[in-house]
């Protein structure tokens, strides 16, 4: 039992960002026939973000799948961006995006939801931290281009202070009222 602890210990330290998560999304089995027979490669796919608006994707080839796996995670890590929240939970608006013959539309939705989305869009959306979301995607399955246009939209994702700064504008000039403000009289 203890033994058991102390190699819990040891992956802990050797970990240098504990605070990211990471996701294989898909590993792929490549084969070159060389004279001999076959040589086998593996290609893997893993989504990392820190579940409080970073995300990143990388991939990685290798002869064995564990390096494979340690070099899409080191890829991942250098390419992380940010994506505004709304409340932390939900994006801020809808989106869409768009990579090769990939087409993901995402949109924003109530407390309560989840995420209703497929594969690779749910391992972005679990590693960025959105709890409530709903997203579709048209054109094609392959993960890469799934990931790569779930990214493309998340790229385009802005928040109204964002937006009102851009502007020279109060985030309250940007935002609609409030369902109920219409129907109050003004006061004087």
């Amino acid at each position: 039992m203890a033994e058991r602890d102390n190699r819990r210990g040891r992956r802990e330290e050797r970990d240098e960002n504990p605070e990211f998560a990471d996701r294989l999304v898909a590993i792929n089995r490549v084969s070159k026939t060389v004279k001999g027979g076959k040589r086998f490669g593996f290609a893997a796919l893993v989504v990392v973000g820190d579940q409080r608006g970073r995300v990143g994707f990388g991939k990685g080839k290798a002869k064995e799948v564990p390096e494979a796996i340690r070099k899409a995670t080191e890829q991942a890590k250098r390419g992380l961006i940010r994506v505004p929240l709304r409340d932390g939970r939900t994006l801020h608006h809808d989106i869409e995006g768009r990579h090769g013959a990939g087409r993901v539309v995402m949109r924003t939705a109530v407390p309560g939801t989840g995420i209703i989305a497929g594969g690779p869009m749910r391992a972005v959306f679990e590693m960025l931290g959105v709890q409530d979301v709903v997203a579709k995607s048209l054109g094609t399955q392959n993960p890469y281009n799934m990931i790569r246009a779930t990214i493309d939209a998340l790229k385009a994702e802005a928040s109204p202070r964002s937006v009102a700064q851009r502007r020279g504008k109060k985030v309250a000039e940007i935002l609609p009222a409030p369902a109920g403000a219409a129907d109050k009289p003004a006061e004087a």
